[in-house]
């Protein structure tokens, strides 16, 4: 039976998609328990302090000495709260977050890698080829029919696969994103796949995670980045291997050679 929390969310589309949801349960669960304490304080001083008939105003504290709650309770109220949320972050969140964005030391030759590139208002997702390796980029080769500057004729180019907007993906491999930006700074945000990291021009940044659910889910851009913000999208297909590897060899039977491609002689 899925969780309250679950019941709000997207399913959860990969490995660590579980874990991400931990954390945002402990998070809400430690925003009710300060909304509880806090509404307890309040009611408490609004019966203790209310005004009664020939009250007189209290005069001002001396200059230098503290107000507000004193006393040991109000102490170790908000040392306790700083522990928690430092045990949450350092404990818990950031743990997750450099699985997810730094590469093991021993990366997964089962691997898929692909690189994609951000620009307003896009998602060019760029696979290595049959041969497993990226040809080289240059922004020189930017084109509308090259919107990634791939140079097909240096050594590993020539088989490279480009897609607008629609990134496939094998089930139950790890994934590795390479995310890169042409202009100004997106984020690659995947809900299903509790994935997002921002692509900022002039780095790689990658993200790692797992697909375990087959389907199609939607990327979006979470994070303004101009007056056609609202339409940047584009679809994960997560697939079997063999729809996976038949999606790259219907990709590959479309390339033909393009001198707009090329560098020029």
């Amino acid at each position: 039976m899925p969780s309250l929390i679950e019941r709000w969310l997207p399913p959860q589309a990969s490995a660590h998609a579980a874990e991400i949801d931990l954390v945002l349960v402990l998070v809400h669960w430690l925003m009710l328990a300060l909304f509880a304490g806090w509404a307890v304080y309040l009611t408490w001083v609004l019966i203790r302090f209310r005004a009664r008939r020939g009250d007189a105003a209290a005069p001002p504290a001396p200059t230098g000495e503290r107000q507000g709650p004193r006393g040991r309770p109000a102490l170790w109220t908000e040392i306790g709260v700083v522990v928690a949320e430092g045990a949450l972050l350092v404990a818990i969140a950031l743990p997750i977050w450099f699985r997810q964005t730094v590469p093991p030391a021993a990366p997964d030759p089962s691997a898929v890698a692909v690189r994609v590139v951000a620009e307003q208002f896009a998602w060019n997702m760029h696979y290595p080829g049959a041969d497993g390796r990226f040809g080289e980029t240059s922004a020189a080769l930017i084109s509308p029919a090259n919107p990634v500057g791939l140079d097909r004729s240096s050594p590993n180019g020539a088989d490279d696969l480009v897609t607008l907007n629609d990134l496939h993906l094998p089930i139950n491999r790890p994934v590795v994103i390479q995310l890169s930006s042409k202009d100004v700074i997106h984020s690659f945000g995947v809900a299903a796949m509790r994935v997002k990291q921002d692509a900022t021009p002039g780095f790689l940044s990658p993200v790692w995670f797992t697909p375990t659910l087959a389907g199609r889910f939607d990327i979006a851009c979470s994070q303004l980045c101009g007056l056609g913000h609202f339409r940047m999208k584009a679809v994960i297909t997560v697939e079997s291997e063999a729809g996976f590897q038949a999606f790259l060899a219907a990709e590959a039977a479309l390339l033909t050679p393009d001198p707009t491609i090329r560098p020029p002689s």
